[in-house]
């Protein structure tokens, strides 16, 4: 279900011709609730670490897809105008990802879900492109990536880097051991480029110079 889902709206933002955002809303309102449902249940409360930690399993191809939906969903973000709650629970509830990339979960789902907070990050640029001056017309992508980067900034602050690794042999982000054949230089600047964007958008938004600081 989680396969076909997706498969139909990726197919919906290829399409050229098709009026993307009536279609998205017909399709998604319905499945609104339930997609929230499945992001908190999935992520949180069933969650148990045990079941992903080898990328083969049933349970870890489910995971897979999950992460693939929630990717089309944030691709779907752009073609309405008002934003659906299944496509902002991300930026909302970004807690979750989070702390399941610092877990001991396969470096294959750590990684996934890295590249997935990177186009979190990069979608405000997005927006920005083709809505001109999008937090004029959508202040709900305002307050979202302010969420998501308070949450960032938050766990940045302690130990979070510290405990994930860049390789699936494993050398931390503030270690001093080497992985053998390098680290990971995908997530490396993924991770670089997501405290750097939190940062940045942090400093835009921010009322005082004590809250910068």
């Amino acid at each position: 279900c989680l396969w076909t889902l997706t498969t139909i709206i990726k197919d919906i933002l290829n399409d050229k011709v098709l009026p993307k955002a009536g279609i998205l809303k017909k399709l998604l309102a319905p499945l609104d609730a339930v997609l929230e449902g499945f992001y908190n249940s999935i992520l949180f409360h069933h969650f148990d670490s045990h079941h992903y930690t080898s990328p083969y399993s049933e349970a870890a191809n489910n995971l897979i897809g999950f992460i693939d939906l929630l990717e089309a969903l944030l691709a779907s973000r752009i073609e309405l105008e008002l934003p659906l709650g299944c496509q902002r629970v991300l930026f909302l509830k970004v807690s979750y990802v989070l702390n399941l990339i610092s877990s001991t979960i396969h470096y294959l789902f750590k990684k996934k879900f890295i590249m997935l907070l990177k186009k979190c990050v990069l979608y405000k640029s997005r927006e920005d492109a083709k809505r001109g001056s999008p937090f004029l017309q959508n202040p709900s992508l305002h307050e979202d990536m302010l969420a998501l980067s308070d949450a960032v900034l938050q766990v940045v602050n302690l130990t979070w880097l510290n405990q994930i690794p860049l390789g699936e042999k494993a050398s931390y982000f503030g270690g001093s051991e080497a992985a053998p054949g390098g680290s990971d230089q995908t997530v490396l600047r993924a991770l670089s480029l997501i405290v750097l964007k939190v940062l940045e958008f942090k400093f835009q938004n921010s009322a005082t110079e004590a809250e910068i600081k």
